[in-house]
């Protein structure tokens, strides 16, 4: 890192989505212990969630969406550089609309690599050139790229989210009034429905489970809940921050490729994550000691950049997954419940 950046205030952008966001607060976290820098974050309301308590963060500067379209963008970046210009400006974002308020900063500017062109030719390809090039570094160690001409190891950099006694307190008594101790939790949703097996293959793995005396809870937000009269799927139910405190109490999370994947990895709840149309070379597996991911085999995967192409295959991959699967991969979670630490 440049010595002129340390121990100083920075400007950081990320704008989307929820698990990119939420892969950022390891590598803040990791540039305040190392370089004694702490940061005012630009994000969507929505994000600023996930950067609240965080011991990194100085302020979240929250933008609308219509600010963040034609000269709303370019008045909104000329403020920004009049209020912050006099600190470094760390793009985590990469876009043309970031790029304009590069431009437009008067300090100096930094931004990771976002290797958009290999993953594009490995999508187009699958060459293994461009697959070895990509495994390289997962997303957090990409953006630790900005400021570092090495990535630290990826157990430094994993996401933490910072929650308050208060937050546990309330997701406990949450969790005690649904005569839940240690539960498991499922979150069935993926914004691209491609990412996630079909409902009846969660509802037959829940119904599994319950017959095997485990405790169950479902969470996320889809416009459909997947079982809703069932007193324990909470979908639409919660907040982003409840959400996280409620997965802190879990003994784990079975997902897709989503959001809640990193929200638990980042409070130290163990994740089984299944994969099947983006695969480890888009760099958002998890990497805690006792996450556990699952690659549907297809040949044709990576699909897409994000799970949302319509797949040939009738999402084969996915299809695939069948509950006895996924008892499996649960058998191997840590049988005992964790002590949750808090700020």
């Amino acid at each position: 890192m440049p010595a002129t950046l340390a121990n100083q205030e920075c400007l950081t952008i990320r704008l989307s989505a929820l698990g990119d966001a939420i892969l950022t607060t390891g590598v803040l976290r990791h540039w305040q212990d190392h370089f004694g820098l702490s940061f005012h974050i630009l994000t969507r309301p929505a994000l600023a969630p996930v950067f609240d308590n965080h011991p990194a963060v100085r302020s979240v500067i929250t933008v609308e969406e219509k600010d963040l379209r034609g000269l709303a963008w370019i008045r909104l970046c000329r403020s920004l550089a009049t209020a912050y210009g006099r600190m470094p400006f760390i793009d985590l974002h990469g876009t043309l609309r970031t790029r304009a308020l590069r431009l437009l900063w008067p300090g100096p500017t930094r931004a990771y690599p976002k290797f958009s062109f290999s993953r594009r030719l490995f999508l187009a390809t699958h060459h293994p050139f461009f697959s070895r090039r990509l495994n390289r570094y997962d997303v957090p160690q990409r953006y630790s790229l900005a400021l570092q001409n090495d990535a630290p190891e990826k157990s430094a950099l994993r996401p933490q989210i910072v929650l308050r006694e208060n937050e546990i307190i309330q997701a406990r008594l949450r969790l005690n009034a649904l005569g839940l101790q240690d539960p498991i939790a499922i979150h069935p949703y993926a914004t691209h429905p491609a990412k996630t097996p079909r409902p009846q293959v969660w509802t037959n793995m829940i119904r599994t489970l319950a017959d095997m005396g485990h405790e169950i809870i479902v969470l996320g937000r889809n416009p459909i809940p997947l079982l809703p009269d069932w007193p324990l799927d909470l979908t639409n139910s919660t907040d982003l921050r409840t959400t996280s405190a409620l997965l802190s109490l879990c003994r784990g999370l079975i997902t897709g490729d989503s959001g809640p994947m990193h929200l638990a990895a980042a409070v130290g709840t163990p994740v089984v994550a299944l994969f099947g149309p983006t695969t480890q070379e888009w760099g958002f597996f998890p990497t805690g000691p006792a996450d556990i991911v699952y690659q549907s085999p297809c040949p044709k995967a990576p699909c897409s950049l994000h799970g949302q192409n319509v797949c040939p295959l009738d999402n084969a991959c996915m299809a695939e997954i069948s509950p006895a699967k996924l008892i499996d991969l649960v058998s191997a979670l840590p049988e005992s419940s964790r002590t949750t630490s808090f700020s």
